[in-house]
């Protein structure tokens, strides 16, 4: 399933969702520099813990390139997360993928779906 985004109210607040997230990168998903004020992911369907892993580039390689923030998220769980005071900065892009295994490292896919939901500026 491709990532969709919808425009939260006038100004700049959108929600960037990918109901499948895995190991294939979704590339530049904010369309260049944004903060990330919010995300919400949804592993109840896995019994395994997911890593969403999000780097501040256009592209990145996934188990190479060093992610700019990594959330965990326990098995059979969905975990809100939120960035008070203004949000977290990506000054060049938002680019995000999810796989089985912490750090830089690991490039295997949930075996269920995952659903990733960012709240960007």
């Amino acid at each position: 399933m491709a990532v969709t985004v919808t425009q939260l109210g006038p100004g700049t607040l959108r929600k960037i969702r990918d109901a499948d997230t895995s190991a294939t990168l979704e590339a530049n998903v904010a369309t260049g520099a944004a903060t990330l004020h919010s995300a919400f992911i949804d592993n109840t369907l896995n019994t395994s813990a997911v890593y969403v892993k999000l780097y501040n580039a256009t592209t990145a390689t996934v188990g190479t390139t060093v992610p700019f923030l990594v959330i965990p998220v326990p098995a059979s769980k969905s975990l809100p997360v939120n960035f008070l005071g203004g949000g977290l900065p990506f000054s060049v892009a938002i680019s995000f993928a999810g796989v089985t295994t912490g750090g830089t490292g690991g490039v295997t896919s949930p075996v269920s779906d995952v659903i990733v939901e960012l709240v960007v500026r």
